[in-house]
């Protein structure tokens, strides 16, 4: 090496020390943060990889606190209709106690009144007064809305659950397949004027209960007519005059679970009955309305029909006027109900709803028997009224409305929220170790690495000392 300009030797030993010390300042900087990519210069495919992780994991997260969330909610909710539930047990008490009128004075039927008043106006505050976070729950805000439902065609639909396009209505059909029935016998008298042809002691048995009537030879059709239905609230069959001579004995309600029995007791008339189809039989049960909604098979009991699907859970009742073998009819659900986003992607597959319908008296019990609301003073189930059973059984409507609601809301909670948590929890596991795997430091390798880094920035150092020294041999050219 004659020439000093240039020394290539000192550049080359200048180049490796500068690449050993970036390499070196990765290893600490990997070391001190912890993560291996820092910047994309690191690892660019496994940046954008770990970026994607990253995003997943915060829409994990969200999620999961969304169901949270949702469960605290409800669970106010459930703890309110708790409470209603108890103060039902407590109306029921009233009434029944009230119904033994023989042994209550005025004053006390008096007294339960009241508190049956206060009991109204107690429920009615828990729906207009429990909110979560400023928002009313029980006042029904959180039911979904309809529309089309003005006709006579279903008197009554609760929409359960729904999933829904923001701002759009998701239409429902309902198609009458088969209509439903009461149960049914029919008699025919013998005597050309109509009635027994003897005297005559029938029982007749309905779902409430028996009662045993009897008739002269004289009586008409029309007098056995008011006779049975004079026992309807103790039998729950009524009657009705079949031409000049017959009889026909209905069940009160619709449905295979309703029945009416008729059986001779005593006296010398006949008393043999018919189904529809003339059979000659001494009991006849009803029969379930058939209906799809939306195409699917509902699941009927009288003429109330029950859909359970993945966009869409609802309960209707087909009106007794509407009670045929076909027709259709549509309605539509344009909005409301307590909506949740419960997984990482945002969209409707990842929504869950559940409709919380009011919980105010005048929305508890049933259309046809009565809303609870008529047990209260100056109403016509109130206790002077001496209705006992229609109260009752309002009662017990209104107690299976907010028992099927709790019921739903747990579910709800149980199998869609918990399990989303604990499947969110999983997911959120493995997209960690993933994304760990990716841009976390390993340590152990990152040590050994700074170890060998350290060792080539000391020898590059020593490398580029001697190099520069090379130049002063020409020195002893001069001598």
């Amino acid at each position: 090496m004659s020439r000093i300009n240039t020394n290539i030797q000192a550049m080359v030993a200048a180049r490796v020390l500068a690449f050993n010390n970036d390499g070196m300042s990765r290893s600490l900087n990997r070391l001190s943060t912890g993560y291996r990519i820092n910047t994309g210069r690191d690892d660019p495919s496994g940046l954008i990889a770990s970026e994607t992780m990253r995003a997943e994991k915060k829409a994990i997260t969200a999620a999961i606190d969304n169901a949270r969330a949702a469960d605290k909610m409800l669970g106010v909710t459930e703890a309110a209709l708790g409470e209603i539930s108890s103060l039902l047990l407590d109306l029921e008490d009233l009434v029944d106690r009230t119904a033994n009128e023989a042994a209550l004075s005025s004053e006390e039927v008096q007294a339960n009144q009241l508190q049956i008043d206060t009991i109204l106006s107690s429920i009615n505050r828990i729906a207009s007064s429990v909110a979560y976070k400023g928002e009313k729950l029980l006042n029904g805000r959180l039911d979904y809305t309809l529309s089309g439902t003005g006709g006579s065609t279903l008197s009554h639909i609760q929409v359960l659950g729904a999933k829904l396009v923001p701002n759009e209505t998701r239409s429902v059909l309902v198609e009458k397949v088969l209509s439903a029935q009461t149960g049914t016998l029919v008699w025919s008298s013998t005597r050309a004027g109509g009635g027994p042809d003897g005297s005559l002691t029938i029982e007749v048995t309905g779902n409430y209960g028996t009662d045993q009537l009897s008739f002269a030879s004289s009586t008409s059709v029309a007098d056995m007519v008011t006779a049975i239905n004079g026992s309807k609230e103790l039998t729950g069959v009524s009657a009705a005059a079949s031409g000049a001579v017959g009889l026909t004995l209905y069940s009160t309600g619709y449905g295979s679970d309703q029945f009416v029995s008729v059986s001779k007791v005593s006296g010398g008339s006949t008393f043999d009955t018919e189904d529809l189809d003339g059979a000659s039989v001494s009991e006849d049960y009803g029969r379930d309305i058939q209906v799809r909604i939306n195409g699917t098979d509902a699941v009927t009991s009288g003429l109330d029909a029950t859909v359970r699907s993945s966009v869409l859970s609802a309960t209707l009742t087909v009106a007794e006027s509407a009670n045929t073998s076909s027709g259709t009819y549509t309605f539509g659900i344009t909005g409301g109900g307590a909506t949740f986003s419960l997984a990482p992607e945002l969209g409707l597959t990842g929504y869950e709803g559940i409709g919380i319908a009011n919980m105010a008296t005048t929305s508890l019990g049933n259309p046809t028997i009565g809303r609870l609301s008529t047990l209260g003073s100056g109403q016509a189930n109130q206790m002077t009224a001496k209705n006992f059973a229609t109260a009752q059984r309002t009662i017990r409507s209104s107690q299976d409305q907010v028992s099927s609601l709790r019921g739903r809301i747990g579910a709800f909670q149980q199998a869609t929220l918990e399990s989303t948590v604990n499947s969110l929890n999983v997911a959120f596991e493995n997209t960690s170790a993933a994304e760990s795997a990716i841009r976390d430091t390993d340590y152990a390798q990152e040590v050994s690495n700074l170890m060998r880094q350290q060792i080539l920035v000391q020898t590059s150092t020593m490398t580029l000392g001697m190099a520069n020294q090379i130049p002063q041999n020409v020195l002893g050219l001069l001598g």
